[in-house]
């Protein structure tokens, strides 16, 4: 396959395995709020989510760097879209911020 669309394909993948990371942390977040146990949650949701990353790190890259590095850009940008999605202090933060 052509090396553009392999690395285009990294990035996407980058993207949703950071959406996936950090939405799975808000989500743990709202969930732990309201459980009995906590820690529970935060451990369980870390090593899955975790696992689950690196994994697809490990096979998005299949030996080249360049997949790896691309595939970490993505991952950002996901980071970059959730926290704004997730974080209505840091929207009503902005609207109040003087040009």
């Amino acid at each position: 396959m052509n090396e553009t669309v392999m690395l285009s394909l990294s990035l996407i993948a980058g993207f949703l395995l950071g959406m996936l990371f950090f939405g799975g942390l808000w989500w743990t977040i709202q969930k732990s709020i309201s459980s009995k146990i906590p820690a529970l949650w935060f451990i369980g949701s870390m090593l899955l989510r975790t696992g689950i990353t690196l994994a697809g790190f490990y096979f998005v890259a299949n030996g080249h760097w360049e997949r790896l590095l691309i595939c970490a850009v993505g991952f950002a940008i996901a980071r970059f879209i959730v926290t704004r999605l997730t974080c209505p202090a840091c929207l009503a933060k902005d609207e109040n911020h003087a040009p």
